[in-house]
């Protein structure tokens, strides 16, 4: 196994998301002991290794207290494959949208992107060689290789075209070549030089003109079924010559097209698919989110609800281990990961169908977020809000700062809203911020001072009409 992240301790899997992340150190927690169990699973003899099945998670928590949050961040940490989709998505098989087999060819084309892309970087190196080359070609040209007619060979339409016009090509052509024909070493020197210029990035924005693969045209027919559609231009392809087609572009563009066309020329495809199969297989994680909008919530309701059921029995025999077949082969979900995520605020876990509540045997609920939390949320994480919205307006030369006391008020109105109205946790903080900043953000042109200072009196001004601790007096008889 050669994923960074199977290398990383549970410790520093949790030290990398608290980067991003604040509290909910539980659900971070079973994350990291899940993931590293990957590893430890990898170092087993195989027929032990085909035994131990990977232990799923089911996260519980409000709306926007961070369960999104953690599956985006694993998925940049991880260079294995990860997917993440919506339960509500999925319908039973018999109603119209998608089935649930399409979550497991979703990880699968992930898979292939992540293995192809690890593929041409090892490529990249012999590929920039090539590239270079191609380059010098096309601003020093060598000697032109002379065509069969162009040497007084018959060609098959000569008895048409005519003795003396194949003749008058012969001479134009002798002709073209004694104006171009400059010795072999003097080519080279030229050579020598650009190679020398390009070294010193002095020819980057000369244009040249290269020869690009035209990209195929994709004629697919759809029949009706997610991942049953072909793709004509597949069938086709493979007796068709790939055209090619010239393209005048800078140098530091060829560089980049010329990079990425050779490294696919040199890449097996048949050998990515084979590791990326394998790698889904060993390796996949499915985050499953919003899977409380299927728990049927007891009792039997018409309408809508009525295929809720249907898609926990289709999730079943997936989250347990069946084959799926995908369009590059079948592949085993036996050792696939599972994450499942849900507020279940109106609907408990226990509403599940039982064989599925089973299949999810670490629970983790995730906290309410407080006053505290909110504060460090502004400012702590690597992509705090308060950073976002100070690099935005620094880019038109307006310096804000935040004081304390201000970050202490919108901290304490974030608490407050989500106490009165609906719990959106963290999600309330952009809404706050977008509202603080809207009149700074319209008049920026005109303002004229080069430091803003934004402290409790200005925010609390900002929502003295929307916001104020709850009234006791009118609960009181």
């Amino acid at each position: 196994m050669n994923s960074a992240l199977y290398s990383m301790t549970p410790k520093e899997i949790v030290g990398e998301l608290d980067k991003y992340i604040i509290g909910q150190d539980q659900a971070k927690k079973s994350v990291a002991i899940a993931l590293r169990n990957r590893y430890r699973r990898s170092l087993l003899p195989e027929e032990m290794r085909e035994e131990i099945t990977p232990k799923n998670i089911l996260m519980m928590g409000p709306t926007g207290v961070g369960k999104t949050e953690i599956a985006r961040r694993l998925a940049k940490l991880m260079d294995a494959p990860f997917v993440k989709v919506e339960a509500t998505k999925f319908t039973e098989v018999g109603y119209v949208g998608r089935d649930v087999d399409s979550m497991v060819r979703d990880l699968v084309e992930a898979s292939i992107r992540v293995t192809k892309q690890k593929g041409l970087q090892e490529k990249y190196n012999i590929a920039d060689g090539i590239a270079e080359e191609k380059i010098i070609e096309a601003i020093i040209p060598g000697k032109k290789k002379i065509t069969p007619q162009a040497s007084g060979a018959r060609g098959p339409f000569d008895f048409i075209l005519g003795g003396s016009f194949q003749q008058q090509a012969q001479q134009a052509h002798q002709q073209e070549q004694k104006k171009e024909a400059l010795p072999e070493s003097d080519i080279e020197l030229a050579r020598e030089q650009v190679r020398q210029q390009l070294k010193d990035g002095l020819l980057e924005e000369q244009f040249i003109e290269i020869e690009v693969n035209e990209a195929p045209k994709n004629s697919q027919i759809d029949l009706g079924n997610e991942g049953m559609s072909i793709a004509i231009g597949n069938i086709f392809g493979e007796m068709m010559p790939q055209k090619k087609k010239k393209k005048k572009v800078r140098v530091k563009d060829a560089r980049k097209i010329l990079r990425e066309q050779e490294a696919q020329n040199l890449i097996d495809m048949d050998q990515v698919t084979s590791e990326a199969l394998e790698n889904a297989e060993q390796n996949g994680i499915i985050f499953i989110d919003e899977i409380d909008k299927i728990a049927s919530g007891g009792g039997y309701r018409s309408g809508a609800d009525v295929s809720r059921e249907g898609v926990q029995r289709d999730i079943l025999p997936i989250v347990e281990g069946s084959v799926i077949n995908t369009k590059y082969g079948p592949v085993k979900t036996d050792h696939i990961l599972f994450i499942g995520a849900g507020a279940f605020h109106i609907a408990k876990p226990t509403d599940l169908i039982p064989e599925l509540q089973g299949r999810f045997p670490i629970r983790v609920e995730l906290e309410n977020l407080t006053k505290e939390a909110f504060m460090q949320i502004l400012t702590v994480p690597e992509n705090a809000l308060l950073k976002q919205h100070k690099m935005l307006l620094e880019t038109e030369g307006i310096k804000v700062t935040f004081t304390d006391d201000a970050v202490d008020e919108i901290a304490t109105i974030a608490t407050l809203t989500n106490e009165q109205t609906e719990n959106i946790g963290a999600r309330r903080l952009h809404t706050i911020m977008e509202k603080l900043l809207e009149d700074i953000s319209f008049n920026i042109p005109e303002i004229k001072d080069e430091e803003i200072v934004i402290d409790g009196a200005y925010v609390k001004e900002k929502f003295i009409d929307r916001i104020h601790a709850d009234d006791i007096d009118k609960f009181i008889l």
